[in-house]
């Protein structure tokens, strides 16, 4: 059981940390004909949405209250009324969410009394979808807002299963899925295509991989989000024969939905790994009824080709890995079951739900990436594992480093990168190997040449009458 290191100073330096509002929008762009509104300052919602462009390279709907000093003293739930009417008007979308940030929420708005306000007001825009979730972000990270805004959809979106008359299984091949912060765009895909290949329907809560894949459409603008999880779909979700959850992050959110719809759930930590994925893969079999296809038993003999491979280099290295818990939580497993040691793992916030004090280490700091540099530095870590922002870090420590989790701004493709399952664990491993070897290639002992392999012209001047033929030293030779 890891021992919890609590923050200790009063600033971050080099902040490691990505605020619960850009957590909560994301979600929300994972919805079809969506538009997150972050309920704040101007400036708020541009640093999300660069944050968003830099790292997915693609165009981001985002809307802001823009809250300025007067509306910040004197209340602004008439921003978020006005907010709301204009987006419904001019954007026409499917969904609203209506995300606070560290000054609505300082200010003290009721964001629910608002979206009650706007109600009233506004009768025309009923059919319009508008979910409130509070993200203060002087608390949690981008993994808790991310969490807040799955539980809020399930609250304001999913009906109660007596009241909606729906009953778990009513759609046997269905199943939920509740995606948690740590899977990317890419991971979404090919978790939908593994329970596809089983020939299950999955409902992926939010569907990232639809809208954030990074794909070229036909239209030239659209001020809403395109693909992604059409919320019709909430309405059925109480049909499905199962959940299934991935990332403990989700695990109230998926109590709420377990509640409301009475489906039966299957959770798990992380997909990252030999193990997780074949659990996953015994789940699917056991709710589909038919075996698991060839294509992963050979996916599996792949990756464990890979291990024998890697394991020499992977074996005992030691690791700096900082992220958001449960992404922290996934590389632990990953790198220890190659031998690696881990020795150091920094988080930027602690949740309360035991993900951390599970972990299979002696400690996690709470911190930024000063703590994570000092602390590397400290046990000699080989490799960092962490966002591009920790990139400095590892430049200044010597030791290469492997991009992972959000943003990535200097790397290109990072967002679409397959971490789970058989193929995604066997190309970890694969390029953490080849990372330690890069290390290794710097610091290696130069070859030795022997002395007469060299060209006469290139031997040192003191050797050169060896191989000189009226050299005096050479006499006893041609006699």
């Amino acid at each position: 059981m890891a021992e919890i290191i609590k923050r200790n100073k009063a600033l971050s330096v080099s902040p490691l940390k990505t605020s619960q509002p850009i957590g909560a929008s994301l979600a929300f762009l994972g919805l079809q004909k969506a538009m997150p509104m972050m309920h704040g300052s101007q400036g708020c919602t541009a640093f999300g949405k660069v944050f968003f462009v830099r790292h997915f390279r693609e165009p981001i709907p985002l809307q802001t209250t823009a809250m300025d000093q007067v509306t910040t003293i004197m209340g602004a739930d008439d921003s978020v009324v006005e907010g709301l009417k204009t987006i419904s008007e001019k954007s026409k979308p499917a969904i609203i969410g209506v995300v606070t940030t560290g000054l609505s929420e300082t200010q003290g708005t009721d964001i629910r009394q608002a979206v009650k306000l706007f109600r009233t007001n506004n009768p025309q825009f009923d059919h319009i979808k508008v979910v409130p979730v509070n993200t203060p972000d002087f608390l949690g990270c981008l993994e808790t807002g991310f969490a807040a805004a799955i539980y809020a959809m399930i609250e304001h979106l999913v009906p109660e299963a007596e009241k909606a008359g729906t009953q778990a299984g009513q759609r046997p091949k269905q199943v939920n899925v509740l995606a948690g912060s740590a899977l990317t765009p890419g991971d979404v895909e090919f978790l939908k295509e593994t329970i596809e290949s089983f020939g299950l329907r999955p409902v992926m809560i939010p569907d990232l991989s639809d809208s954030l894949d990074g794909h070229v459409v036909e239209e030239e603008y659209t001020p809403l989000t395109l693909g992604g999880l059409p919320v019709s779909e909430f309405d059925t979700l109480g049909c499905s024969k199962a959940t299934i959850v991935v990332g403990r992050a989700l695990y109230r959110a998926a109590d709420l939905l377990q509640k409301r719809t009475g489906v039966e759930d299957y959770r798990f930590d992380t997909l990252m790994g030999m193990e997780a994925f074949d659990r996953l893969l015994m789940t699917l079999q056991t709710l589909s009824g038919t075996p698991v296809p060839d294509r992963y038993e050979r996916q599996r003999t792949q990756l464990q080709d890979a291990m024998l491979d890697t394991h020499f280099m992977l074996g005992q290295a030691r690791i700096a890995i900082a992220g958001d818990p449960d992404e922290v939580h996934g590389f632990i497993q990953l790198v220890q079951s190659m031998g690696a040691e881990v020795v150091t793992a920094v988080v930027p916030s602690h949740v309360h739900n035991g993900v951390l004090e599970a972990l299979p280490i002696e400690q996690v700091k709470v911190g930024d990436l000063e703590d994570l540099e000092l602390s590397a530095k400290e046990h000699n870590a080989q490799i960092v594992i962490g966002n591009s922002h920790a990139v400095d870090s590892a430049e200044r420590l010597g030791v290469p480093i492997l991009r992972a989790s959000f943003p990535q701004y200097d790397f290109v493709g990072g967002f679409q990168r397959t971490w789970i399952g058989y193929k995604g664990t066997r190309q970890a491993y694969f390029d953490l190997a080849n990372l330690m070897l890069s290390q290794h290639a710097q610091h290696e002992i130069k070859p030795y040449h022997a002395l007469y392999s060299q060209k006469l012209d290139e031997m040192p001047e003191e050797f050169s009458h060896v191989l000189d033929p009226t050299s005096s030293a050479n006499h006893h030779i041609r006699h």
